[in-house]
This record gives structure tokens, sequence and C-alpha cells, in this order.
């Protein structure tokens, strides 16, 4: 979580952004948190500052706290309205990243709570059908629940992209690659 590392996050913001540093435009940085109120309103007040996206995958407060205790602190409503009221670079979006997991937070009544969320603001949702892998307590949603998942929040004119998985017969996907870990070599009998 970057603003748990506000300073060090900050500084390296500065000299990703910076013309004599990396010269990165703001429009091209992004920055994924899960929304700590107290960082993101200091964020705002930043000289220059990334596009913003914030890791919700739940469309109520009680689903949120089951997948992430965050919620507990930070709860989804104030952190959406802190995300709406973030100055995004050159009049941009804020973008929701929303993990799809079969059977949890996947179905159409999670579809419509997430779309009434963001309906009327500079939204666009990110949905991220999970990578599949043994060690992952979840199953990844059927290609039919994506697609319609999507189409509730277009008819709520969200604006929606779903990340198309590559990898994952590596274990090499997004949220698979802390999976593979290498194994310990054995010692060396002497």
């Amino acid at each position: 979580e970057p603003l748990l590392n506000y300073d060090a996050t900050v500084a390296s913001l500065r000299i990703l952004m910076d013309g004599e540093g990396f010269g990165v435009s703001p429009r091209k940085l992004t920055l994924s948190t899960v929304g700590i109120l107290p960082a993101l309103e200091k964020l705002m007040l930043e000289p220059v500052r990334p596009n913003l996206a914030i890791s919700l995958h739940a469309s109520n407060k009680a689903l949120r706290r089951e997948l992430m205790p965050i919620e507990e602190k930070y709860a989804i409503e104030d952190v959406i309205a802190a995300a709406q009221r973030y100055p995004i670079p050159s009049g941009g979006v804020v973008t929701y990243e929303y993990v799809l997991l079969g059977g949890v937070n996947d179905t159409m009544a999670h579809a419509r709570q997430l779309a009434l969320l963001l309906r009327g603001s500079r939204a666009k949702v990110n949905l991220i059908p999970l990578n599949p892998a043994p060690e992952i307590p979840f199953l990844p949603p059927t290609p039919a629940a994506v697609e319609a998942f999507s189409r509730v929040l277009t008819g709520y004119d969200v604006m929606v992209s779903v990340r198309r998985p590559r990898g994952q017969d590596i274990l090499a996907a997004c949220g698979q690659l802390h999976l593979k870990r290498a194994a310990a070599p054995a010692p060396v009998a002497s």
C-alpha cells in the first residue's frame, strides 16, 4: 500500500514526474491505493499528482469488510467521496479496480450496487477476473458473469474496461506472482 509509506511514495513520484528526473507526464502515472484517507487527502494538496486508482473489490460495506479489512477504518463511501475530490491530471477519471471472484462479488446485484455507488461521477471501473491458482481460495468468474457485470455497469453509464488475463499458464498473471516461490536448496552434507 503506497500511501502507508507516504513520504517515500511522494518522493518517488516527484522524481518520476520531474523534468530533470524521468520526466514522466502525470497523465501516464497511476497510483493505486485501497484508500488510506489521511494520506489521500494530503496527496490532493501536492503540486504534482498522478492519476488515481482505488482498489474496491466489493460493492457494499459488509462484503468489502470480509475481503478487505481496511473497510473497518476507511468506509467505502468515504473512500469514493475522497477519490471524487481528487484533482485528476487533465480532467481525467478515477479508476476503480474490482477483482471479480466467482460466486463472491460477481452477481448482478453487486454490479447494480457498484453502479449506483459510482453513477454520475468521474469514474471508470477496471474489472479484473481472478486469475486462478491452487493457493488462492477463490474461483474465477465465468466469462458470462464478467460480460453481464460489465453490461450492468455500462447500462448505468459507468465506463468499464475488462482486463484480459495473460501469463496464467506460468502463474505470471496478475495476483499469481507471489505464489511461485523458489525451493530452498538442500543443505550440503559435509
